[in-house]
């Protein structure tokens, strides 16, 4: 399991990021602290796989702490989830290290999407000495393998490899439908990246969707392959 760090001041966030936390298989929930001087001390102490860093602290400021932590080298990694969208502010968490940065208010999704990606380069670099470039290029995201964007930017960037695995089990479906859910466990990436890329190939028609409504629950998306 993947231990987390909640670092957040509102306890009323701090309680929902950690059952966002819950619902997402392979991590856990090891420590939440509402301030960076008892995060110190945590760290310090015993070091987590992953923080969830809030910037704005009372008298405090996430940056410093993100800061603090690559100056004495403690080797842990972290996501920022703020309210602070200044470029400024996003340019500084990426240039110390920072895995991921989520803006506030955010949705499950985007959390799960992050979490999912940090959880397979986790487990990759811990049970490898030496990675090859193909498959470190799978792993780096926001790299130049943009496919395409359209006029309204619903697709800002696509990563070719990724791609290329979902389509590969799109061919095997034999024209049969199937659901984002099936597709992500069968290539082990998150369900929300998978169809954000059905919903790229739905839009330039090389695959068809269904809306399937049940009597109860979200109504299903379906897929097929024109």
């Amino acid at each position: 399991m993947i231990e987390v760090m909640i670092i957040e001041d509102d306890p009323m966030v701090r309680e929902i990021n950690a059952k966002f936390l819950k619902k997402i298989d392979g991590f856990i929930l090891y420590k939440s602290v509402s301030n960076l001087t008892d995060a110190k001390k945590f760290v310090l102490e015993k070091k987590p796989d992953l923080i969830l860093l809030d910037v704005f602290l009372p008298k405090e400021n996430g940056i410093d702490f993100l800061k603090w932590i690559r100056s004495e080298e403690i080797a842990v990694d972290v996501i920022l989830i703020t309210a602070d969208k200044t470029i400024e502010r996003v340019q500084e968490a990426l240039r110390y290290g920072a895995e991921d940065y989520i803006i506030k208010p955010f949705d499950f999704e985007r959390l799960e999407e992050a979490l999912q990606q940090f959880k397979e380069r986790h487990y990759v670099f811990k049970k490898n000495d030496v990675i090859e470039q193909e498959d470190l290029d799978k792993l780096i995201s926001n790299t130049n393998t943009n496919i395409s964007q359209d006029e309204d930017g619903y697709i800002k960037g696509l990563n070719k490899y990724t791609y290329n695995s979902v389509w590969n089990e799109v061919e095997k479906s034999d024209y049969k439908y199937f659901t984002a859910e099936e597709v992500a466990e069968k290539i082990g990436i998150a369900r929300v990246t998978v169809r954000k890329y059905l919903d790229y190939m739905e839009k330039n028609g090389k695959i068809e969707m269904l809306i399937e409504y049940g009597k109860v629950g979200r109504p299903q998306h379906k897929y097929r392959k024109n």
